[in-house]
């Protein structure tokens, strides 16, 4: 599998989380961003497996980047992360091109199995 990811979280310790989930499952966490703006540079700059991207951010937020990220690469599969479990976030990311929605506080499985389900 090993499939590698960015990161993108404004929180630094939500990021270190979602590393630490995911490299204990075998994933290889190639980037991290804080904000939408530089999630859209590093995509382009590392071309990444997969995406997981909070949705609230300075900057530029998390379905703002998921839009450019898509303008650059249709095929980018992205998953949106949020504390707010509020069901209009969760249709506009998917609108938006996100194939997956996780909430925090984060369950690792919850985690792992919508990483391996956006990557088949």
């Amino acid at each position: 599998m090993g499939a590698n990811v960015l990161i993108v979280d404004d929180a630094a310790f939500m990021r270190m989380m979602v590393k630490d989930i995911l490299t204990k499952n075998g994933f290889t966490v190639v980037g991290e961003a804080e904000n939408g703006a530089v999630a859209v540079d590093k995509f382009v700059e590392l071309t990444p497996d997969l995406v997981i991207m909070d949705i609230t951010m300075p900057e530029m937020d998390g379905l703002q980047a998921v839009r450019e990220i898509r303008k650059k690469d249709p095929q980018a599969k992205i998953i949106m992360c949020s504390a707010m479990g509020q069901q209009a976030m969760v249709i506009d990311a998917i609108q938006s091109g996100a194939k997956d929605f996780i909430v925090k506080p984060f369950q690792a499985d919850r985690v792992v199995e919508a990483v391996k389900k956006a990557l088949k």
